[in-house]
């Protein structure tokens, strides 16, 4: 038998699946919610909701969307010619912040990772050769995490995007090995836009 009602025991469980949330967070999230007025739980459940019934992958850039398409892929604004690969969704947000990246971008949704048998059919790189083949693009910038699986996954998509006559650039190192992009500063990857270079 647990020590909280069923119920709310059941909300822990539910919290404790989410990243970076403990027993004991999710705990206090619990009774946080309890103590909370009637209208904060209802607020949180129709967020809930409206994210589960209404946010899905943008049909262009495999970003999260709301609409049709995301405002990115949406904007007049943008340069159309440079795309800015990333592994995933979080790390546009990084990069926007920046305000530094005037272009578009497209979301793998993972790295190619041999050992966790992640081959390039598990991400969306052939997504992305059709894009660059159905578009007039001059750039692609690979902003893959500093990692093995990043690293590997940028020079194998370098390798199938060369050949279509496009420039590959790698950003700059500013970025620490084994860091991920999402958590970089703002000054950090500014230098990393700056420094791009083409993949060998």
């Amino acid at each position: 038998m647990g020590i909280y009602p069923k119920a709310i025991d059941r909300l822990i469980a539910e919290f404790s699946k989410l990243p970076g949330i403990g027993e004991k967070t999710a705990a206090r999230l619990a009774f946080h919610l309890v103590d909370a007025p009637a209208s904060d739980m209802t607020d949180l459940s129709d967020a809930l909701l409206a994210v589960r019934d209404k946010v899905h992958l943008c049909p262009e850039c495999f970003s999260v969307t709301d609409g049709e398409r995301c405002d990115i892929c949406s904007s007049a604004d943008r340069d159309r010619s440079v795309i800015c690969v990333v592994e995933n969704t979080r790390d546009i947000f990084a990069i926007e912040r920046t305000r530094e990246f005037g272009g578009l971008y497209h979301v793998l949704h993972g790295a190619i990772s041999p050992i966790e048998g992640i081959g390039p059919k598990d991400i969306k790189a052939r997504e992305l050769i059709m894009r660059l083949g159905q578009n007039d693009i001059r750039e692609v910038i690979m902003a893959t995490n500093p990692t093995p699986e990043g690293e590997a996954t940028a020079v194998y998509l370098g390798g199938l995007i060369r050949p279509m006559g496009i420039e590959v650039t790698r950003l700059a190192k500013g970025i620490p090995i084994g860091a991920d992009v999402e958590f970089a500063d703002e000054v950090t990857l500014i230098k990393a836009f700056e420094g791009r270079s083409p993949i060998a």
